[in-house]
């Protein structure tokens, strides 16, 4: 797997994923009806922060894709985050993991002091068993933050992790 910058020209790939994993409505807490160029706007970041691409060596197709970016401005601006969607045609490749690790390299090169997690679905295992392996805690928990479509309201997590 080779992680690499993403360009407007990844976009119709990760679109698919994207579209598909938003308005399941389970794990991010971005509007549900998201378009093709708003979906862009959300996820294609400009620099200094980035948005890169997971893609298979061998055959070229991208598997998943994350953005990192600062977490708050100002004074606060040495704090990072990042969001991660992998295509779940490729769940359980070591996708997400291989992101999550490439975007704490990127923070930790680019002078943040931590990453900060402002929203992770209590009830999306799969991500807090990976973040947690990873060294982040939950520092908090709003009650029922995230209205699930099939389980109701649920925690929403706020994760951090010194760099």
């Amino acid at each position: 797997m080779l992680i690499r910058e993403a360009t407007a020209a990844d976009w119709p790939a990760i679109w698919p994923f994207f579209r598909t994993i938003v308005a399941a409505g389970e794990t991010f807490t971005f509007p549900l009806d998201l378009d093709v160029e708003q979906g862009r706007g959300w996820w294609l970041l400009d620099a200094p922060n980035r948005t890169v691409v997971a893609v298979d060596e061998a055959t070229g197709a991208v598997l998943g894709s994350a953005k990192m970016n600062r977490n708050h401005q100002g004074n606060g601006s040495h704090i990072a985050s990042a969001s991660y969607m992998v295509d779940p045609a490729h769940s359980g490749r070591g996708v997400g993991r291989a992101l999550a690790e490439y975007t704490l390299d990127w923070a930790r090169e680019s002078g943040y002091r931590a990453m900060q997690f402002n929203a992770v679905v209590a009830t999306n295992e799969r991500a807090v068993r990976l973040y947690r392996s990873l060294g982040f805690d939950v520092i908090g928990t709003l009650p029922e933050g995230f209205r699930h479509p099939e389980l109701g309201y649920v925690g929403l997590h706020i994760m951090h992790r010194a760099l």
